[in-house]
């Protein structure tokens, strides 16, 4: 099931959105392939920290955060990603590494990545390893307010 936090978020909201279901999956590209979804469609979620400070990085599955154009975008002085550590206990609702990119249900700032607004639609984790939610990008920027940076580069390891 869904993050309880996120349904009721878009349901408040009355947003049209579509939860897919697949077996268990870990990784994004790994998600992507279950779910029928290609890579460059699926928006993971990746936690930084920046300037200290926990911030939610979202991009194409099939790429991998690059923490100078972040730093830059996001003018700040430091970037680096987050250690589960970190952020164990920030997403009491999810399960570790399957958040939903609404920075706003956590208090974070979301930084997307610029080419996710090609696609009309964006799919994420829905706040486990078994679920994504659909939704339009138009809706899903309007909720999350995300700032809209370069911060994607090159291929992921995963997708190699």
């Amino acid at each position: 099931m869904p993050s309880e936090s996120l349904t009721r978020f878009l349901d408040e909201h009355n947003i049209a959105y579509v939860v897919i279901s697949h077996s268990p999956a870990y990784t994004a590209q790994g998600i992507a392939a279950l779910a029928h979804v290609p890579g460059k469609e699926l928006a993971k979620t990746v936690i930084v920290k920046l300037d200290e400070k926990l911030a939610m990085a979202v991009l194409p599955a099939n790429f991998h955060v690059d923490l100078m154009a972040l730093r830059r975008g996001a003018k700040i002085h430091s970037a680096a990603l987050a250690s589960e550590e970190d952020f164990k206990n920030r997403f009491p609702e999810c399960e570790t590494g399957a958040m939903p990119p609404f920075g706003n249900l956590f208090g974070l700032a979301v930084f997307a990545d610029e080419s996710l607004e090609k696609d009309s639609e964006i799919v994420f984790n829905a706040g486990n390893h078994r679920e994504l939610i659909r939704m339009s990008w138009a809706d899903f920027k309007r909720l999350a307010e995300p700032i809209v940076i370069r911060l994607a580069a090159g291929r992921s390891a995963a997708a190699a």
